[in-house]
């Protein structure tokens, strides 16, 4: 009966929050540690590669061979993105990890570490361990199947092993000591599992779970500082009540954005600060974290979107933009938007390559001097 429970609910989370032969070709497009993205031409790298940890923001495709239904390996998705392939990631085409890596200047595209054969070059300019719907609550992941934090963590281990038989053991430090670690998760933390689900509701409140989450934001930080990372960029909470699912079933008929779910991301990105600066001049932390803050903007895009040329602010671009996600967004059975590029999200969770570009841009405008 609990088993059936978990499905029924895992199915709900898959609402709010093998590779294709095709994926090969990408991987064979990311380019050299002196490409960037977008007809800028060769420039020297920034950083010696970008190591990806965390949800379906970052996600390239790892989660596309779980036993899951959080995929993102099917049309509509990566209807934008090169050869119109559904390469696993969350978006109609690049999402900010892609957008980072080229903002530094190190490639075109970050692939995932699962089912994708790499090349050389993939590894010496870093991988995605990301897995979309994960979080760091650990019950998160486990209700939707999905790659928990500590996992992605033991996958950087046998990446680092790879390096080290690639590259041998002095070249490996050097790339890992130069690379931004990039770690964007904690959305569907509190959006699934806290305020979808009742495992955590009846227990806590929102300080507490907020505590809770910080918990496992520590341990995650000092796991990866300890593992070499010598530059984390940490990435807070967007205004969660304002995503389309979220205005939908916590928005009343207006569909407004719902103030507990932003309430909560304030919360976290306020007290994750203060956390962030004490790891930061703590004796003996060899790591500089820097926080990357997105809830403004992304609070801009989705109430002010018309400043940027975006007419469709509060729904996805699948189906009826209201709930759908994942594996409720397939063009089997849903239809799409006309057009993309006036959509701040594509489906009822997840924003447009264009948003995203916004997103990015904002973030090396404000913190891309401390990266």
């Amino acid at each position: 009966m609990r088993r059936l429970r978990l499905q029924q609910v895992a199915v709900i989370v898959a609402v709010l929050a093998v590779v294709r032969p095709a994926l090969c070709r990408e991987q064979k497009n990311n380019g050299t540690a002196a490409v960037a993205g977008g007809g800028e031409g060769k420039r020297s790298p920034r950083a010696t590669a970008v190591i990806v940890f965390g949800d379906s923001i970052v996600d390239p495709g790892n989660n596309n061979n779980l036993h899951t239904q959080i995929k993102a390996n099917h049309p509509p998705y990566g209807k934008d993105f090169d050869g119109h392939v559904a390469t696993g990631r969350f978006s109609n085409g690049l999402v900010p990890s892609d957008l980072v890596a080229q903002k530094l200047h190190v490639k075109k595209l970050v692939a995932p570490w699962l089912n994708v054969d790499h090349t050389p070059e993939d590894l010496l300019t870093g991988v995605s361990f990301a897995s979309g719907a994960t979080g760091y609550d650990p019950l998160t992941p486990k209700i939707v199947s999905v790659i928990t934090l500590e996992q992605q963590l033991e996958y950087f281990d046998e990446y680092r092993g790879k390096l080290v038989a690639i590259a041998g053991e002095e070249e490996a430090e050097r790339i890992i000591d130069g690379a931004l670690f990039f770690v964007c998760a904690g959305t569907d933390d509190v959006a699934n599992t806290y305020f979808t689900t009742p495992f955590r509701i009846l227990e806590y409140d929102i300080p507490s779970y907020v505590d809770l989450l910080l918990v496992g934001v520590d341990k995650f930080l000092r796991s990866v500082s300890a593992r070499g990372a010598k530059l984390i960029g940490f990435v807070g909470l967007p205004p969660i009540g304002c995503v389309p699912s979220q205005r939908t079933v916590g928005g009343g008929l207006h569909r407004r954005c719902e103030p507990k779910r932003n309430y909560a991301a304030q919360l976290y990105n306020s007290r994750v600060q203060v956390l962030i600066n004490g790891l930061n001049a703590e004796a003996g932390f060899n790591t500089r974290v820097v926080y990357l803050g997105i809830y403004d903007i992304i609070q801009e895009l989705a109430e002010g979107g018309e400043r940027w040329g975006f007419t469709e602010t509060t729904r996805g671009c699948c189906g009826t933009g209201l709930i759908e996600v994942t594996n409720l967004c397939d063009s089997r059975f849903m239809a799409v938007c006309q057009d993309v590029s006036k959509h701040v999200f594509f489906d009822s969770f997840h924003p447009t390559e264009r948003a995203y570009k916004i997103i990015v841009d904002y973030i090396w405008d404000t913190y891309g001097y401390l990266l």
